[in-house]
């Protein structure tokens, strides 16, 4: 005998998927009940951003852009190298491809970095209590590079911008200020030398001229030209004179042991030894007079 049991909860599957099915009126009904919180919500969100903006003061960036003085790369690498002990410019010379990357080593320098500290008390600014804290600070707040076209740009950011540009600015200063304690070019290398060597000319000329004005010999007399056999030592001492300018320049951004300055030397004991020469070989007439005349410079 076989028996049947009805279930009546039984449902088919596709009543119990039309009881799972969300309709469009149940959304809306939702969203009718939390519109309050959908509107407020961003609008709260928003004002909140807004005053935290206001509350937040801005950031100002000045940018400053100069062409560094050129000069060749091998005199200025050899500067770094040598000075790399001064003002934390060890290791700023390696790696460097051109002088616009030099002068940028130069500008990130502890010497620079220094100084700015000093002329615009950063330490009291920053509420740092030493220096190399508040360098930090300050190369947090600077960025500075070099482009192809030779140009370095200097950009520093702050709270002031009339404070940001005076720093921006500064740099540049600084750096010009480094240049002249170090001589970096040759022309200010020259400058040194030949007023040293004016000044010193001077001295002689007067003693030379006091000498041959007490031998006898008129004053038109000091302005006659040399005989010819005068000729070759002058010419020689010319040459002298411009190898001791080219050693003296050497000298202030080399080592006395380099290659480079002792080859100087040697070529400048070479014309000092031909010079001696000549002056050696040179006929005797002519006397007191023209040993006189060959004082005066």
């Amino acid at each position: 005998m076989v028996s049947y049991i009805d279930n009546p909860s039984a449902h088919t599957p596709t009543e119990a998927a039309d009881e799972d099915e969300i309709s469009i009126l149940d959304v809306l009904l939702v969203i009718a009940e939390n519109l309050r919180l959908l509107i407020v919500g961003p609008i709260l969100a928003g004002l909140v951003a807004l005053g935290i903006a206001f509350l937040i003061p801005p950031t100002y960036t000045a940018e400053a852009t100069f062409l560094p003085p050129q000069q060749q790369q091998s005199m200025a690498a050899s500067m770094l190298q040598s000075l790399g002990t001064i003002g934390g410019l060890a290791g700023a010379a390696s790696g460097l491809k051109n002088p616009t990357d030099q002068y940028v080593a130069l500008l990130k320098s502890t010497t620079v970095e220094d100084a700015l500290v000093e002329r615009f008390g950063l330490l009291e600014r920053y509420g740092e209590k030493y220096r190399q804290d508040a360098r930090k600070v300050l190369e947090r707040s600077s960025r500075i590079s070099g482009g192809k076209d030779g140009l370095i740009t200097i950009t520093f950011d702050d709270k002031d911008p009339e404070f940001a540009a005076r720093v921006a600015n500064a740099y540049i200063e600084e750096l010009g200020h480094l240049l002249n304690r170090l001589a970096v070019t040759e022309a200010q290398q020259r400058r040194v030398f030949f007023e040293k060597q004016l000044n010193e000319t001077k001295g002689r000329l007067t003693a030379a001229q006091q000498a041959l004005a007490a031998s006898g010999v008129s004053v038109n007399a000091l302005n006659t030209n040399p005989t010819t056999a005068l000729e070759g030592p002058a010419r020689l001492r010319a040459q002298v004179t411009a190898q001791e300018v080219k050693l003296a320049s050497m000298r202030s951004y080399l080592t006395g042991s380099a290659p480079e300055v002792r080859q100087a030397q040697a070529e400048l004991a070479a014309l000092r030894s031909e010079l001696a020469k000549a002056e050696r070989e040179q006929p005797a007439a002519g006397g007191r007079r023209q040993r006189l005349h060959r004082q005066i410079p």
